[in-house]
């Protein structure tokens, strides 16, 4: 006999999301006037958001609709989908605190696991809070810091260089690129960052933490309907009863391995900060004894935290597990997709390639002996910085990033659009709660902006002066014009450290 609790709770789910729906598509929205795709009466726009070619979408939204479109997701709920460079300036920097950060990850996490899943600090918190965390996270990320694990950097890549060599042996013979430089990119983050060994780079290698953060984004990607759900109705539905919804789907597979992950990265999580503890209260010499000898980004982190004067100006240790969590999670997908698109790039591009390695080649004799390129010579280096960017500018780590209104406010752009009613609107008014799709690649590709070869991969670019329509725009981003780091004081912290992750790797 089913249970009275979860029958009741489904047919009061059912009632809300039919009244939710009737209400949304008869009442107007200032969004209504945008130009926006069609879309279907119930799903809207979702299927073709989650399809497995959606960036190809994006891209034909982006050229028929322009800047700023309207987008219908699931039981007409409106969002703005904008890349105009004023309406992400007015969002991401000048009035960022009416935008609060807000992801699917989240929203689903907190809804179907609680706080017992992902910690909350992971992905949200408010602006005090951010700026706490800011004033104690800057520092580990500071070149001085980079220059430090640098060295770490190159002993991963020779490592996966032997590891290619001994599985390929003397004949030739597919390889799976991106997993390859998935693995390199944990062992990375875990050595850099946590002073962690999660690969030997051998094939009986296992680490329970470091397969539940490799396969956190894949289960993730088997839901996107749920994430989608959860994230366009968050606001809307009353979080007890999202839970209660939620949890009926624990019986399907997926959902119950994203339960396991979530406690797999708690557990080990707690385990290597106690390890860190330990360390440090056994002195310098312990530390030398562990992975990144201490001057892993954890190890300094957790180092300050304990010489901090009062309690009040600790992180604590939920907030270090969040910190943890994130610097893993935001780090090995992106990177690890950055590198595996150099790759192919430069496979592409067998010119490109040759003038990077005489480069590589040129550098090292300068160093001599064999000896690896210092950081600081690295950077410097013109056209590996060329190639790392303009592949960063087509491919960005994320397509898009989400915003929600708190309050009703006004979106400023900086050219009108037509709207459906024939009318120029320069400005776009914002209900309360209204979801903002933020569009980065849509920037970086913009032709009014970029030219006319704004889809073309070509490092050579960047080592001429940038077009004058690109200054004038005033790109929000915080690298080199540029939104793959998105912008504002909510950009990515750690942006140095995967562009130094990307430039030691693709040396091999």
């Amino acid at each position: 006999m089913a249970d009275p609790v979860l029958v009741l709770t489904a047919i009061a789910g059912a009632a809300y999301v039919f009244w939710f729906a009737f209400y949304r598509f008869i009442v107007h929205s200032p969004l209504d006037n945008l130009p926006s795709p069609p879309s279907s009466l119930f799903l809207g726009n979702l299927p073709d958001i989650i399809h497995r070619e959606s960036h190809i979408w994006w891209r034909h939204v982006s050229n028929t609709c322009g800047p700023a479109t309207k987008i219908t997701a699931f039981c007409g709920i409106k969002m703005l989908y904008t890349f105009d460079p004023k309406a992400m300036y007015s969002i991401l920097v000048k009035d960022t605190e009416l935008y609060p950060k807000k992801t699917a990850a989240y929203e689903l996490s907190d809804r179907l696991l609680g706080y017992g899943g992902l910690p909350a600090p992971l992905l949200k918190i408010d602006r005090a809070q951010h700026r706490r965390q800011r004033k104690w996270l800057n520092p580990v990320f500071s070149v001085a810091q980079l220059r430090d694990v640098s060295h770490v950097f190159y002993g991963v890549a020779y490592k996966l260089e032997e590891a290619i060599r001994h599985r390929v042996g003397s004949q030739s013979q597919d390889l799976d690129v991106n997993g390859w430089m998935a693995r390199a990119t944990l062992e990375m983050l875990g050595q850099a960052g946590l002073g962690y060994s999660f690969d030997k780079f051998t094939e009986d290698s296992t680490d329970s933490y470091g397969e539940a953060l490799k396969s956190f984004f894949p289960i993730v990607n088997h839901v996107p309907l749920l994430n989608l759900f959860v994230m366009t109705l968050a606001n809307h539905v009353p979080k007890w009863l999202m839970r209660r919804v939620l949890r009926l789907a624990v019986p399907f597979p997926h959902v119950l391995h994203l339960l396991k992950i979530s406690e797999t990265m708690q557990k080990r999580s707690t385990e290597i900060i106690q390890q860190k503890k330990t360390a440090l209260f056994q002195g310098d010499k312990a530390l030398m004894h562990q992975v990144g000898e201490g001057k892993d980004i954890m190890s300094v982190l957790l180092k300050s935290n304990m010489d901090a004067p009062t309690d009040a100006e600790r992180l604590p240790d939920e907030e270090l597990l969040a910190q943890m969590s994130t610097f893993i999670l935001a780090g090995m997908d992106t990177t690890s997709n950055a590198l595996s698109r150099i790759l192919h790039l430069l496979a592409l591009h067998p010119d490109v390639q040759a003038k990077l390695r005489h480069e590589l080649v040129e550098a090292r004799d300068v160093v001599g002996n064999g000896r690896d390129v210092p950081y600081d010579d690295l950077v410097k280096l013109p056209y590996l910085d060329a190639v790392c960017r303009e592949t960063l500018r087509l491919h960005p780590p994320l397509n898009l990033i989400g915003r929600r209104a708190a309050k009703d406010t006004i979106v400023p752009l900086s050219a009108p659009v037509r709207g459906k009613d024939g009318t120029l609107v320069s400005e776009i008014m914002l209900p309360r709660d209204t979801f903002v799709l933020l569009g980065l690649q849509a920037c970086n590709t913009n032709k009014k902006l970029w030219g006319d070869d704004a889809y073309e991969w070509k490092p050579e670019r960047w080592l001429q002066p940038l077009p004058p329509t690109l200054e004038e725009a005033r790109i929000p981003g915080v690298y080199s014009n540029l939104m793959s780091f998105s912008g504002g004081v909510r950009s990515c912290i750690g942006f140095k450290f995967s562009q130094l992750e990307m430039s030691k790797s693709s040396q091999l």
